[in-house]
């Protein structure tokens, strides 16, 4: 398989750098795109399906490839896959559950492969500001295809703007569903890892009451008074919804213990002013153990790559192809890092990239289960067998 990566601030521009990316030598026939809403997402997709490529893909927070990164525009990573070794499946959520919409993606891609992994696209936040449950996405694909489920991909955004995000392909788009390259496991080689590095604080603490995203007392005191005193940070009632998020917690996000044993982060999105609550983006049961958070140190990069060089090397994988998944707060948080972390596995892996900034990520930390994430940079390397 070869692969190379795109990338263009207009509909132009990417027409240009697809034709010339083309040759005698590369013909692609499957792209993944990862397109700013300001972008017109359809025009470029219909660039590609005039030439054969079949499209997986996603609004963004930000997007890059390898040498260069971008707001605003579009990222795009071309592949010349063999045909029968993937399928790219799509399942409007509207009208129906999550669960509902899990379960038949998955019960799709084992009637089309018998080891099926999954490149995943959701969208984050519909029209309607509602967070799609990541967290049971991944837990309905696993009820069907097993916990050996191999998953890595990211939630769309859209740039911040808190206004609706979508997921698409060459045929198809919604504000509200999951979409999926699935790959034959048997024939193409998935490695990957998904990382946060967020640092724990204090002592652990108990959601003493919730109710499906948001927390309305930790350790019996209203959950927004708690978050802010232990901070020492304060919450501003004139300013937008979402501005909490952007302004202080993407920075401390909580770490919650999953009934599991492993860990998720847990990202307060906004909050309820009347209720003194933290609506987050996953949803926290009432019991459920946590602690506060605060970001990693400026070393941290170096552990990201040195764990991804550790992998390469102890699974002797070489590979054809990189996707990253990067949650936008770690732009806010970690600054140029973000850029130098998503630039280092590049480097690592040596192989052609694309990746976007997004609302929360799928993936398998080292030896865990399969998971969704906050805060997380989760990556994944494809190769033929």
């Amino acid at each position: 398989m070869k692969a190379k990566s795109i990338s263009g601030n207009s509909t132009e521009e990417i027409k240009s750098a697809l034709r010339n990316s083309l040759s005698q030598d590369f013909k692609p026939i499957l792209a993944i795109a990862f397109i700013s809403i300001k972008q017109d997402r359809n025009a470029i997709c219909e660039l590609l399906r005039q030439e054969g490529i079949a499209v997986l893909g996603a609004t963004s927070c930000g997007e890059f490839i390898d040498g260069h990164q971008s707001e605003g525009a579009a990222a795009i990573l071309l592949m010349d896959m063999h045909p029968d070794h993937f399928t790219i499946l799509f399942e409007d959520v509207t009208g129906r559950s999550v669960q509902e919409a899990s379960h038949e993606l998955a019960k799709k891609a084992l009637e089309k492969f018998k080891k099926p992994a999954f490149i995943l696209c959701t969208t984050g936040l519909s029209k309607q500001a509602e967070m799609l449950d990541g967290e049971m996405v991944v837990r309905s694909i696993e009820e069907v295809v097993g916990p050996q489920l191999t998953m890595f991909g990211g939630m769309a955004g859209d740039d911040w703007s808190f206004t609706g995000t979508y997921i698409f392909t060459h045929e198809k788009e919604t504000d509200t569903g999951i979409a999926a390259l699935v790959l034959d496991e048997d024939r193409i080689m998935v490695r990957g890892m998904a990382i946060s590095g967020w640092k724990p604080l204090g002592i652990s603490r108990t959601v003493t009451r919730s109710e499906g995203s948001t927390i309305f007392t930790i350790d019996g005191q209203p959950a927004l008074d708690m978050y802010l005193k232990y901070l020492g940070e304060s919450y501003d009632d004139g300013k937008g919804k979402y501005e909490f998020f952007e302004d202080v917690a993407v920075h401390y996000p909580f770490l919650v213990e999953r009934e599991s044993g492993t860990s998720m982060m847990v990202t307060p999105m906004s909050v309820d002013k009347m209720e003194k609550a933290l609506i987050c983006d996953v949803a926290v049961k009432q019991g459920m153990k946590l602690r506060f958070s605060m970001p990693p140190d400026f070393d941290f990069v170096d552990e990201i790559l040195e764990k991804a060089t550790n992998l390469k090397n102890t699974t002797h994988a070489d590979a054809e192809a990189l996707l990253i998944f990067s949650c936008a707060g770690r732009v806010s948080a970690l600054g140029p890092l973000a850029n130098h972390e998503n630039e280092g596995l590049a480097d690592v892996w040596k192989t052609p990239m694309a990746g976007f900034y997004t609302y929360g990520e799928y993936g398998r930390a080292m030896n865990e289960r399969q998971e969704f994430h906050s805060t997380t940079n989760s990556w994944v390397t494809l190769k033929e067998k």
